[in-house]
This record gives C-alpha cells, sequence and structure tokens, in this order.
C-alpha cells in the first residue's frame, strides 16, 4: 500500500502513470478472483461492504438472460443493518428468517418462506458468520434450497473471510462481499464479487465515468485497493494456523470470564463459531456499563456490533435468539492479540466487576 502511494497517475487515464496505477488495481483484482475462485472480471471494488450490500440487495439482477425483477428479499433475523435495511427492495419485499437459538439461520424457517413464496423469483441475504456472535451460518444448506427453488443467494463474508475457508465453492454463494479493514487492511476498500460472468447488477448505484465495468462509477482508491489485496492474500495464507491460535485465546478467555462472572452465558458456544470472536452476557451487570469502565481501564471491547456509530441500542441478535431485554458484552481477538492481552483483559474485568458490584447504583 506504501509503495502505491508513490504511483500518482489515475487508473482510467491510457498515459503511462494512468496505466501503471491500473496494474495495481488489475494485479488486486485478479489475486481476489482467484483466492475465491471466480473470473477477474467478476470483481468490484467499492468503498467497503456497506456500499457493497447496497449495490447488491437490488430486484433488478439479471442471471443469465433472466432479466424479471426479483420479487422478494429473504434477510436472516441477525444480519447486519447493512442487510436488514432491504436496500432497494420495497419494504412490502423484504421479510425476515428466524434464527436458531445459537444464532444460525433456521433452515425450517428458510423452507417455510420458500414455499409460501413459491413461484416467484426470490434472493436470501445471509452472512458466512454473525457479526455479534461469530456463529458460522450454514450457508451451504442455505444456498441448496434456494437454488432448488430457483432463487439467488446473497452472502455477507466480512465477518468471516480471512478466517474461514469463504469461497464461492465453499458457501455455495452467487454474489460474495466483503470489507478490507476486517482483513487487517484499510478501512474505505471492499468488494462485491460474483460467482459467474452472467450475473449483472441492471442499475448500478454510482454512474459516471464507468469504471469498475459500469458497475460503480468513480476514480478508484489505487493504495487502498492494493493494500485490500494484499492483507486479503496474508490473511488467507495462515488462516488455519491464526485460527488455532486465536482459538485457544478465545477459550482462556471464557473460563477466566465463567470464573469472574459465574452466571455468564456464552452466545453460539453450542454451535461452530469463529475463532476470534467471544460474546457473553452478564447477568446483574449491563454490557454498556462494563464496556464503559473497561475502556476506562484501557481495554477496548463492544456491545453488540462495531458498526452503529456509537449508538446504544437493543441487540437485534440477541433478540432474535429468543433473549429479549438482555444485553451482551463482545470480544474481538486479532492478528496482533497475546496471551498478555488475555491477562490484561481478565484483570480488568475482575477489578471492574467488583468495583460495580460494591456500587449497585452503578450497573
Amino acid at each position: 500500500m506504501v509503495a502505491a502511494l508513490d504511483v500518482l497517475g489515475n487508473p482510467s487515464s491510457v498515459h503511462a502513470e494512468g496505466r501503471a496505477a491500473r496494474a495495481l488495481i488489475e494485479t488486486a483484482r485478479a489475486s481476489i478472483a482467484a483466492g475465491l475462485g471466480t473470473a477477474a472480471k467478476n470483481v468490484v471494488f467499492t468503498c467497503g461492504a456497506t456500499e457493497a450490500a447496497n449495490l447488491a440487495l437490488t430486484p433488478h439482477i439479471q442471471t443469465g438472460r433472466d432479466t424479471a425483477p426479483f420479487d422478494v428479499l429473504l434477510v436472516g433475523a441477525g444480519e447486519h443493518p447493512a442487510a436488514l435495511a432491504g436496500n432497494r427492495f420495497a419494504p412490502e419485499q423484504v421479510e425476515t428468517v428466524a434464527l436458531t437459538g445459537e444464532s444460525a439461520l433456521s433452515l425450517g424457517a428458510l423452507g417455510e418462506a420458500l414455499a409460501r413464496h413459491k413461484g416467484k423469483r426470490v434472493m436470501l441475504a445471509l452472512q458466512a458468520a454473525n457479526n455479534e456472535t461469530g456463529v458460522v451460518q450454514p450457508l451451504a444448506e442455505a444456498a441448496a434450497l434456494v437454488h432448488a427453488a430457483g432463487g439467488l443467494l446473497v452472502c455477507d463474508a466480512t465477518q468471516a473471510m480471512g478466517r474461514i475457508e469463504t469461497s464461492f465453492a465453499t458457501t455455495g454463494a452467487d454474489i460474495l462481499f466483503f470489507s478490507s479493514h476486517k482483513l487487517g487492511g484499510p478501512m474505505g476498500a471492499g468488494a462485491l464479487v460474483f460467482a459467474r460472468g452472467d450475473i449483472h447488477i441492471i442499475f448500478p448505484l454510482l454512474r459516471g465515468g464507468g469504471q469498475e465495468g459500469g458497475r460503480r462509477a468513480g476514480t478508484q482508491n489505487v493504495a487502498a485497493i492494493a493494500g485490500f489485496a494484499a492483507a486479503f492474500k496474508a490473511a488467507r495464507a495462515d488462516m488455519t494456523v491464526e485460527s488455532l491460535r486465536l482459538a485457544g485465546l478465545r477459550d482462556d478467555i471464557e473460563r477466566g470470564v465463567a470464573r469472574i462472572l459465574p452466571r455468564a452465558r456464552f452466545l453460539g458456544a453450542g454451535a461452530p463459531r469463529l475463532a476470534n470472536t467471544s460474546a457473553f452476557t452478564a447477568p446483574g451487570l449491563k454490557a454498556q456499563t462494563l464496556l464503559m469502565a473497561l475502556d476506562l481501564d484501557g481495554v477496548a471491547v463492544s456491545s453488540g456490533s462495531a458498526c452503529s456509530s456509537g449508538k446504544v441500542s437493543a441487540s437485534h441478535v440477541l433478540e432474535a435468539m429468543g433473549l429479549k431485554d438482555m444485553d451482551a458484552l463482545r470480544v474481538s481477538l486479532g492478528w496482533s492479540s497475546t496471551p498478555k492481552d488475555v491477562e490484561t483483559f481478565l484483570t480488568a474485568l475482575a477489578r471492574v466487576v467488583d468495583r460495580l458490584r460494591s456500587r449497585p447504583s452503578a450497573a
């Protein structure tokens, strides 16, 4: 990415500087396409996963020769707000699909929804892994049901990419999207990727100079795209070893939390989860209070999703799990996390819990 900052040409220009910039973008495009199992021409660079979701979730997607608009968007009840909003589908076209108590999509509920909409063009928006609990979703099974009904699966791979094998072959998805910063790359870059060349967005969100094959206008952020592809390649290269390492740290965290908070409930613990995520309830203590107290002790954690611009609100994921009026603390680990960080967190948590319990009104 630093090297790309020295390449000053506009990638849409035909002069030597422009061609050099364009080469960086096309190299990045080919690298991401190869990792996902598709052709380079099927990768569209965006400013992040939210933009990609807004671009992808539209009734106006052509598949093969079929240009008829999609009638229904099914959305898992635990999806990121970027998908829950339905984007370019009208509100009456959007229907949520229930989750299990472990925050995985209910395949039974999906089957029932598909049966209700038999004969209609149906799209399903489903995460590869939940962004609050880390629970891995039943993508391949959902894809089989959706495809049997003649539908399309759009997968938000943001949380899972670089942490578990996430490709078109393993997910069965028709469209994948994800962002750079979750992989350790720069913020402000993302990708929308098609499994096949016969899937087309009929009406792009951004129109102008025809960049990204006419699917996303605007001069590309060359340096961010170069950093994005480098992070994608690096994250996938050590994915297996890193997942084992992070799972060990996560398990250490949960054993420590259970000692400090014997009534804690670890969300999704009975289902396959990403190695880097632990979410737990703390009965008798508010997650937001714990979060702020830990922040004052130098420890950064989350309550729910990290994508709500600092807003404090009830978690729609917990509600979909049947945990209404409850909240949870989410601890995330990454490539720089160490056993010392785990020790620091647990020491701070014990201190904060003792302090709050000595002042019940503060909880």
